[in-house]
Order: C-alpha cells, then structure tokens, then sequence
C-alpha cells in the first residue's frame, strides 16, 4: 500500500508550494525584484510575473528598473517571460506592461538571439495583431 507515501509526498509538495509563495511575498515586500521574477517565472505564474512586472514599473524611473532586471534574466527565463507577455498582451489592462517588457527584450537581445528563442515564431505571430 503506498497510500500513506503518496499522501506526504503531496503534503511535502503543498508546503513547499506555501513556503515559496510566502518567500515571493516577501521579496516582492523587500523590492527584491530580480529574486521575485526569477521565483515567480520558476513556478510558472504568469499573473505573479506581471505583477512583479507593474510593482517595478511604479517605482521611480521604473522603465530602467524594469531594463535593469529583465536583461539579468537566464535566456530560459527570458523566453518563459516571452511567453507569458504573448497572453498579457492580448488584454487592454495588461498591454502596456508587455509592451514595456517586449520593448526590453527588443532593445538588449541581438536578432540572431531572439531567432534562438523556443516559440519565437508562434509568439511573433501572435504579438502582431495586438501590437
């Protein structure tokens, strides 16, 4: 009966889960935003990368925060970012933020670079009609 192994294997997982939510929390608390991104995008929360996104755009001179952290991202989380900016940009209330971020990438990653990008294609076709 392996029951009662899978049961603390997924009670482990859920308070893993708790203690990360509760370090992006308190990075985000602390203006600790490259940690925060970098958490945010490792668990793949889309929504918490946008708002860590809006949180370094309302500091003062938030655009070259925002620079600053976007380009000291790993390639790999550059292209999650990537992805995720796709689906911010298609709503009215999200767009400038992907904008801002798509403008970053566009400006600090060489062409051949964002050729090498997983999805770059998929992700230009879908940027198009909205930007």
């Amino acid at each position: 009966d392996v029951t009662e192994i899978e049961e603390k294997e997924a009670q482990a997982k859920q308070e893993e889960q708790i203690m990360k939510e509760q370090e992006l929390s308190n990075l985000l608390h602390e203006k600790r935003y490259l940690k925060a991104l970098g958490l945010a995008i490792s668990l793949d929360r889309p929504h918490t990368v946008l708002t860590v996104v809006k949180a370094i755009l309302k500091e003062p001179e938030g655009r070259r925060r925002l620079e600053e952290n976007i380009v000291r991202l790993r390639k790999d989380q550059k292209e999650a970012v990537l992805a995720f900016l796709v689906t911010w940009n298609t709503n009215s209330r999200n767009c400038h933020e992907a904008q801002a971020v798509m403008e970053t990438l566009l400006k600090h990653e060489a062409p051949d670079s964002l050729l090498q990008f997983s999805g770059i294609k998929s992700a230009v076709e879908s940027l198009l009609p909205y930007t």
